[in-house]
């Protein structure tokens, strides 16, 4: 018998609006579905920010009286937080796909696979969801840099251009989390490689110290890590005298190119998940 895992909307079982519209629309419900969740309980936000606010209050404030990390015309402060709101980012989303192996435990993934919706709409949903989160979280980073008197961009191109690389990084990380999730199927497993892949993507970035200070072969997997794209965009659009390394177009490029690959990688190995 011919599975229909991977096929859209089944012609009859539901009104439709064409495969465009259908797969927005049904992805939006997924959003809005999962967003619910955090309006339910808004406090996961403010424990997840804890974190960040650590970072820029103990150590960007002991770094920045070392003056080891030579960061050139930014103070260290003002070079480190567009990394911690990156970091923030990767943190929150690259354990989003826990989520996925509670949903099966319950039998609620099985209720949604059984529906006839896109399962690409039912993935990019969820890191919908994710940016949400991200974005949420980024207003209390925003003020915490105020209250350390970082010198940030308010026009508002750079805001949008802010929201926009959140968006794109937390639903990539979330995106990759749920292919994770897939694969292991365990809570216990998710967790150990979570905590695995966290750390080393984000000290093999540009998050806490410029390229130029890595030795040549760390240079290389930073240039490979899609986190140090976002850090690039976040650190030119959100703080002043600040400029991109690579270009805007390059960073959203490898965002952009990383997530559709993942996109794709998660919509096969989705309904796997469940067996």
């Amino acid at each position: 018998m011919k599975s229909h895992a991977h096929e859209g909307p089944r012609s009859g079982s539901v009104e439709s609006f064409g495969p465009p519209v259908d797969f927005a629309l049904q992805t939006i419900a997924i959003a809005q579905f999962e967003v619910r969740k955090l309006l339910r309980d808004p406090t996961e936000v403010f424990t997840r920010s804890v974190q960040p606010t650590l970072w820029l209050l103990v150590f960007g404030q002991v770094f920045v009286r070392t003056r080891a990390i030579p960061t050139g015309a930014l103070g260290y402060l003002d070079f480190m937080t567009p990394g911690v709101l990156a970091q923030s980012v990767l943190f929150t989303s690259i354990f989003y796909g826990i989520a996925i192996i509670w949903e099966r435990d319950l039998g609620i993934l099985q209720k949604m696979l059984v529906t006839p919706a896109y399962r690409g709409a039912l993935v990019l949903g969820k890191a919908a969801s994710a940016a949400a989160r991200a974005l949420a979280q980024t207003v209390i980073i925003y003020a915490v840099a105020l209250a350390l008197r970082i010198h940030l961009r308010f026009d508002p191109l750079a805001i949008l251009g802010i929201a926009l690389a959140i968006v794109l990084g937390s639903a990539l990380f979330s995106t990759f989390s749920l292919v994770i999730a897939c694969i292991v199927k365990t809570r216990e497993r998710f967790m150990g490689i979570g905590q695995v892949l966290t750390m080393p993507l984000f000290f093999a970035s540009n998050a806490i110290y410029p390229l130029d200070m890595m030795p040549d072969w760390l240079k290389v997997v930073a240039r490979g890590n899609p986190l140090t794209y976002l850090v690039d965009a976040l650190r030119s659009l959100m703080v002043v005298g600040s400029h991109t390394v690579f270009g805007y177009g390059v960073d959203l490029a490898v965002q952009l190119v990383s997530l559709v690959a993942l996109l794709l990688v998660a919509s096969r190995l989705y309904p796997k998940v469940a067996t």
